[in-house]
């Protein structure tokens, strides 16, 4: 690692680098904007930008419709919105791929986050005007993949190898990032709801010129970029492709359980914004609000996930990674079938609403970081970067499938859709704990083949 030593040792941010504080500043408000995006898009189409009214006047969502029907077939208003948000969704989590290829070896992270921040507050900004809808988007997402993966790489250049502030570091970086998550709703979703589409789009759009100056006030205490040297091909042997595909079958529960769970963000929106009783007195919460209540309730079910396993651990009980994530997938399950069964009712109690979130947020901590525990320990070293991007495309293919199957919501109806949406992670989960024992069996072969390549530090 070539970072300067003033950098290194700098402790002018709580104990840690001051360039920490900018880059949580920044991914702060890209998630401030992000989550915002999040709230808004299923209701904002719905309600009013496929409108008979509203529709013609967007620039090329004729063509952009009847392109997507070429692929997936005739949709409805709705599910055409939902296979909008599946699209979207998807390729956010699919660019950053070539965010990664550009900053280490085209542009370099500092100039690819400064070109990424500029492209999101052009596209939230441009989302005010319905006529741009469309390159709002695309702006969006080219925006997300020049800032994913590159912001977390600077912070981890901030330490030298041995420098135990490193995790810490990500802790303080996560807290800014759910701290966004939870403000958007309020801000934005308040705005776009209560106020105009238009209002809720610019707040959004602000938050990410906000991220673009913190970013660039930053930069004097940013570690200098390092492009990655080409180096000779060495082709993977035997043992390598064993242990890529034995974690490839793991990234298969994360397509399905995302195509299922991330429903909550999209489609079930608009089944709440009328379905769900949502007076508190005379006052009327905003569907949107619930984004809140759900960034509360990941924060706490990744502390309660994390002290199961300290407990469970001391008594020499704690699960494999494998059946962590089978055990987050099969709570996955049963909050979709809840919900199924809740959505039964004339209308839904806000609490039980609410209900829903708990558990899903409760799931989380045994979903995502186990699954990155296992791809990063057990991916031959050379590999780990991809095999992460990998994951994260898992994740991306998840969204596409979310997309095609809102097609599904109208003509089964809210009940019957949501229960069904439940055979995703309970496949998912099924699949993992049938298979748990190979796979170990695989991993671990992989592990000990290669102890002392894993064994040395990797440095994302």
């Amino acid at each position: 690692m070539n970072t300067p030593a003033h950098i290194r040792e700098d402790r002018g941010f709580f104990g840690h680098p001051r360039a920490l504080g900018y880059l949580a500043g920044t991914e702060f408000w890209e998630r401030f904007s992000f989550y915002g995006m999040q709230a808004l898009l299923m209701l904002y189409m719905t309600k009013y930008l496929l409108t008979p009214e509203v529709s013609p006047k967007v620039l090329g969502l004729t063509a952009f419709r009847s392109a997507v029907e070429a692929v997936v077939g005739p949709l409805t208003d709705l599910a055409f919105a939902a296979q909008t948000f599946g699209l979207y969704s998807g390729f956010i989590y699919a660019t950053p791929l070539i965010g990664a290829w550009l900053g280490d070896r085209v542009l370099g992270r500092t100039r690819t986050i400064t070109i990424g921040t500029f492209l999101m507050s052009a596209g939230h900004l441009t989302m005010a005007f319905e006529q741009s809808f469309l390159i709002a988007l695309l702006l969006l997402v080219l925006g997300a993949g020049c800032l994913i993966g590159n912001l977390s790489a600077q912070v981890g250049l901030l330490y030298a190898p041995q420098d135990t502030r490193r995790t810490r570091a990500f802790g303080i970086y996560l807290i800014a990032l759910n701290i966004g998550a939870l403000v958007a709703p309020l801000i934005v979703g308040s705005l776009g709801e209560d106020v105009g589409w238009h209002w809720g789009f610019g707040a959004a759009g602000i938050g990410m010129v906000l991220g673009l100056f913190t970013y660039l006030a930053g930069r004097p205490h940013l570690p200098p970029d390092h492009f990655a040297e080409r180096t000779a091909h060495v082709p993977l042997d035997r043992n390598e492709w064993t242990v890529i595909g034995a974690i490839l079958v793991t990234f298969l529960p994360r397509l399905l359980g995302t195509a299922a769970y991330q429903q909550a963000y999209g489609l079930m929106m608009v089944w709440a914004d009328k379905a769900v009783n949502r007076n508190i007195g005379s006052f009327e919460m905003p569907v949107t609000w619930i984004g809140t209540f759900d960034g509360l309730f990941t924060i706490l079910g990744v502390f309660v996930a994390n002290a199961l396993w300290r407990m469970w651990a001391a008594r020499g009980r704690e699960p494999n990674d494998l059946l962590k994530i089978a055990i987050g997938e099969a709570m996955a399950a049963v909050a979709l079938i809840y919900i199924g069964l809740a959505a039964t009712l004339a209308q839904v109690p806000l609490l039980a609403w609410i209900l829903f979130y708990l558990i899903l947020g409760l799931c989380y901590g045994w979903l995502d970081p186990p699954q990155r525990s296992i791809t990063t320990r057990y991916a031959p070293v050379r590999m780990v970067g991809t095999m992460v991007a990998l994951l994260s495309m898992a994740g991306s293919l998840g969204y596409f499938l979310l997309g095609w199957l809102g097609r599904f919501y109208e003509p089964l109806g809210a009940p019957l859709y949501f229960m069904l949406l439940a055979a995703l992670p309970a496949t998912a989960s099924a699949i993992l704990a049938l298979f748990n024992r190979p796979l170990l069996r695989l991993l671990g072969r992989a592990e000990r083949e290669h102890e002392a390549e894993l064994a040395a530090p990797y440095e994302a």
